[in-house]
């Protein structure tokens, strides 16, 4: 039975109970939210789980009404899962999903495998390629009506930093969206800075207090405690209290995967594959991305999109945003609802959503 899509047709309140990001404001949301599993299996997926497929589960939120023909599907980045995009601290005011089905959206967002509910294989197997395989599949269970039983006619997929280099990857690669959206992400990181954050803010997640518990191979990583405020986020523009939610629903990152992930999916031009429109995001004070060892001026937009236009083809038709002093994780900042309605200008003249 784990090959066949198992809904969970529950409330919203219950769906949340499912994933484990249960929130007291939740319960008055009025936005439909259900938690589902989804085999992925394949040639490039077999080395996980040698015993049967493995499982990537996933929350769809739908507004009430109609379902729209349109879904993104949401592929949150490294040491993150799917509470990236539904964190538990007001959501009213954080939740990219919530607040999007509000405006009449539909998301579905995914614990990538090895986080949040999804099955947990070694980290060794979990390279760009077996990633981009997995979101791939989710793709095609979303056009076939395997998720919700809503058979959605265009497909966008978001990404957010390490999920940005996914989600390049598989759009590049399968050439099987409508639109990208690549956020928390430019060609030209603060590699330094990257380099200095992965050795002082990274450790095995067997040794950390909040993941520990899990049984993970030791390269699986996880941010140490403390180290996702300064590496996350802009403290003048960010509630203390969204760090501690961040902090308690963390979770682990292949190392193996990050690498390849930061070179084939980031570094070289992997989006020059991308033949479908392309929106890309960042925060204006992301230290990983924006900052000036990474000689990209994330003053605004417009003066970002010069230096990240040479890594797309013309069918890409590149927009760049930028979400003032936001540092990397723009979602979850105070002034998030501006790149949220960047964002649904971006997705309506694009794709109709």
């Amino acid at each position: 039975m784990r090959l066949l899509p198992k809904l969970f047709a529950v409330t919203s309140t219950c769906a949340l109970l499912l994933s484990g990001v249960l929130a007291p404001q939740a319960a008055a949301n009025p936005v439909n939210c259900t938690v589902l599993d989804l085999p992925v299996t394949g040639p490039g997926l077999l080395p996980l789980l040698p015993g049967g497929p493995a499982t990537v589960q996933g929350q769809l939120c739908l507004p009430s009404g109609k379902t729209p023909p349109v879904v993104q599907l949401l592929v949150h980045g490294g040491t993150y899962n799917r509470a990236y995009w539904d964190l538990p601290y007001q959501p009213e005011r954080y939740s990219y999903q919530r607040d999007m089905a509000k405006a009449g959206f539909a998301t579905f967002a995914v614990d990538r495998l090895g986080t949040g509910r999804s099955s947990k294989p070694l980290s060794l197997p979990m390279l760009l390629s077996a990633e981009a395989d997995s979101m791939h599949q989710v793709v095609q269970h979303l056009r076939a009506g395997r998720v919700g039983g809503v058979p959605f006619q265009k497909v966008v997929i978001v990404g957010h930093s390490v999920g940005s280099g996914i989600v390049a990857a598989e759009a590049a690669l399968y050439k099987d969206v409508d639109a990208v959206i690549l956020s928390g992400i430019t060609h030209l990181p603060a590699l330094p800075v990257l380099g200095l954050g992965a050795v002082l803010g990274l450790g095995p997640a067997l040794l950390d207090p909040v993941l520990g518990s899990r049984g993970s191979d030791p390269l699986w990583f996880a941010t140490r405690p403390g180290a996702r405020g300064p590496l996350f986020y802009n403290a003048a523009n960010t509630d203390p209290k969204v760090i501690e939610a961040d902090e308690a629903t963390k979770d682990q990152v292949s190392v193996p995967g990050m690498g390849t992930v930061a070179v084939f999916g980031i570094v070289l031009p992997t989006t020059l594959g991308i033949n479908v429109p392309v929106f890309q995001p960042v925060g204006q004070k992301d230290i990983l991305f924006c900052g000036l060892l990474a000689l990209r001026d994330c003053t605004s937009g417009k003066t970002l999109r010069p230096a990240e236009a040479p890594y797309y083809s013309p069918a890409a038709k590149l927009e760049t945003y930028t979400l003032p002093g936001a540092g990397h994780s723009l979602a979850l900042h105070k002034n998030a609802h501006q790149y949220r309605e960047a964002t649904r200008v971006w997705l309506r003249k694009t794709v109709g959503a």
